[in-house]
């Protein structure tokens, strides 16, 4: 059996975390009734009033959850770091719901499980939120993203700033370079939700092996220019590439 980050599929299946519809599953299983938003590891106050605060939203099926998924947040961390003027407050992971009707996709309880140990284990800052998965219908990225400003921006008040202030909090979409080469495909993706999540949110992008993104981007540039639909936020060009992306190609259900 493979091991994912953190995640030792042998021990969860041994537990039981993995028996489908026992006991324990439906017992411990969330619901969209006790659905609660996780801050506990987001930033309470920025660390420099004088940047832009960020949290980066990663959507994946997630069928396992590998090193990779969590090494893309501490790509785009340190990248933001250092060479934006974003102070990053915190991450999440957002997996697909059982509608998703992926090949190979655990059921959307087994992947938070999984999902919730790793970061638990391999993070500080990374969290798992269940709104996505919990529905029984699909939700499309854009509506993710949504919920997630919805409950940063309008139920937490945005991030206090050292002087008292606070600010609203810029929300961006943390994704491979794969998956905006699909944005460029026709079909794949609806224009006005290509529109909200790159006009209204940005996204910042992991460059894997095996893909170009220069040319995937430029192909998107092309199809905003022809439809006039798409906008597309500065934040948008900022791709972070590492030798550990080139070097691994390894994407979930692949």
């Amino acid at each position: 059996m493979a091991e994912t980050a953190g995640v030792n599929m042998e021990d969860l299946q041994r537990t039981g975390t993995l028996a489908e519809g026992t006991a324990q599953d439906l017992q411990a299983a969330p619901t969209l009734e006790n659905y609660r938003f996780p801050t506990h590891r987001l930033k309470k106050v920025m660390a420099d009033s004088s940047k832009e605060p960020l949290v980066l939203v990663s959507c994946g099926s997630f069928s396992p959850i590998t090193f990779l998924h969590l090494r893309m947040f501490e790509m785009a961390a340190d990248f933001a770091k250092y060479n934006t003027n974003f102070e990053v407050l915190g991450g999440y992971m957002s997996p697909v719901g059982d509608a998703y009707k992926k090949i190979g996709l655990a059921r959307a309880h087994h992947r938070i499980e999984m999902c919730t140990r790793s970061t638990e284990e391999m993070s500080n800052w990374i969290m798992v939120d269940t709104f996505e998965p919990l529905h029984k219908e699909y939700l499309p990225t854009a509506v993710v993203l949504d919920h997630m400003d919805h409950e940063i921006n309008e139920v937490l008040g945005g991030i206090e700033t050292a002087d008292g202030e606070r600010k609203k909090v810029r929300v961006a979409l943390l994704a491979g370079a794969d998956l905006i080469q699909t944005m460029s495909t026709p079909g794949v993706w609806a224009p006005s939700d290509l529109d909200h999540i790159l006009g209204r949110y940005g996204a910042f992008i992991i460059e894997r092996a095996g893909t170009e993104t220069d040319e995937a981007l430029q192909s998107l540039r092309k199809v905003s220019k022809q439809t006039k639909t798409i906008r597309m936020q500065p934040l948008t060009s900022y791709i972070v590439v590492g030798e550990e992306h080139r070097r691994n190609s390894t994407t979930s259900t692949k």
